[in-house]
């Protein structure tokens, strides 16, 4: 029998809050949920672009320690060039070599090696190579449970083959077989991997066939994500679009919305304005800034901004996983327009929940029924909101991971 109170170790690449991004937001969603029933000690590396000392103040909320490993190739511009270089050379991958930091072993080596914890909860494949089965003396080492948010080699080998401009694609096309090697090899030696969609689940199963898994959904916070009296009310004439605009998948969708899909849009609603919030965008997306295409950057709360929307767009043609915009969007009660692939993984109904268009002059169409019928927008909305709390939540989420834990304690007792 596993303890009713687990003691969980996780272990990232970086820190988990507070959420800034996609990524981060998962990971502070599950960790915060879990910490009302379980004692959570996290390690993770820290790049550049975070602040160390706000981080902590933020995990210090949850966990029992948090330790924060500054991670000296988390630079952007020269430093992340000259790693890729190297990696073209190297049998690792680029994501290996840029999370291989001594000090962070150090750090697993000492808090493993004090305390054993029944689970080692470790966050995206790339840290697989290090030492995480440890354990006191004589106590048995905890199994190693990871999360993929994505199968990270499928991605890279899309960016391989579409993604970006042409040197993108040959360090894509250079370094996916090698993360291959590594990703599954990380999965093959875990106890248990849990997923963001049932498409991943199967991608995973087909590489590792024996692998034990779990499919547990990206979500939101419902409670913060809502609608609030305090907001402003849609406008029905703004579409937005959220999300790390450093990332290919990002840019990519950022880029085809944009170039594809807005000028179709604009020409039938003159009065129409496109919102694109997020932070690091590159010179290519603040190029494409306008009269009516604004780039905010970075906002610290989406709330009004995405309660003023008349809709919000996912016109992504790359990436993996389930995508966070979403389930917030959703849980704020937004009229959504995604792609096929944008939505995998939610598990929503087109015309009811969301609507799903591929092609850009059909997805143009959505958005501008969307903009001239506020009702309809209204009513997939409400629809979303209701899915997205009765699905679609972070306690929820949660609630499975532990059961998830819980069943990989009891193969190894």
């Amino acid at each position: 029998m596993s303890p009713e109170r687990l003691s969980i170790l996780y272990v990232s690449q970086m820190p988990a809050s507070p959420p800034r991004f996609g990524a981060q937001a998962r990971v502070h969603g599950l960790m915060t949920e879990l910490a009302r029933r379980h004692d959570l000690t996290a390690v993770m590396l820290i790049d550049d672009e975070f602040d160390i000392e706000e981080c902590r103040r933020a995990m210090q909320a949850y966990c029992r320690e948090v330790v924060l490993i500054p991670n000296p190739h988390g630079r952007e511009g020269l430093t992340k060039r000259l790693l890729q270089l190297r990696s073209l050379a190297s049998t690792r991958s680029f994501e290996r070599m840029r999370v291989t930091v001594p000090a962070l072993q150090q750090a697993l080596d000492r808090i493993l090696r004090a305390k054993r914890f029944d689970i080692v909860n470790l966050e995206f494949p790339y840290l697989g190579h290090f030492d995480l089965r440890q354990a006191p003396s004589g106590e048995k080492p905890p199994p190693l449970v990871i999360d993929s948010h994505e199968i990270a080699f499928d991605l890279a080998r899309q960016f391989a083959r579409t993604g970006g401009s042409w040197v993108r694609r040959l360090n894509a096309g250079a370094n996916w077989r090698k993360l291959r090697g590594e990703e599954l090899g990380a999965y093959r030696d875990a106890d248990g991997v849990y997923l963001c969609s049932a498409a991943d689940e199967q991608r995973l199963r087909d590489h590792v066939p024996g692998a034990r898994t779990a499919v547990i959904p990206n979500a939101a916070d419902v409670e913060y994500y809502q609608p609030r009296a305090t907001d402003p009310p849609a406008d029905n004439c703004t579409v937005v679009y959220f999300g790390l605009l450093s990332t290919v998948p990002n840019i990519d969708g950022v880029t085809h919305f944009v170039q594809d899909i807005w000028p179709r849009i604009a020409e039938a609603h003159p009065e129409a304005r496109c919102k694109i919030i997020g932070g690091r965008p590159p010179l290519s997306l603040l190029a494409l800034a306008g009269p009516r295409v604004e780039l905010t950057g970075f906002v610290p709360d989406l709330r009004p901004h995405l309660a003023a929307a008349a809709a919000v767009v996912v016109p992504l043609r790359l990436g993996g996983g389930t995508r966070l915009k979403i389930v917030e969007g959703m849980a704020m009660g937004k009229a959504i327009v995604s792609t096929t692939l944008g939505a995998e993984g939610i598990e929503a109904v087109p015309g009811r929940d969301i609507l799903i268009e591929d092609q850009p002059a059909a997805f143009a169409h959505a958005v501008n029924s969307l903009l001239a019928e506020p009702d309809l927008a209204a009513r997939i909305g409400q629809s979303a909101r209701q899915l997205a709390v009765e699905r679609y939540s972070w306690s929820g989420a949660a609630r499975a991971l532990e059961e998830f834990y819980r069943r990989v304690l009891e193969v190894r007792s």
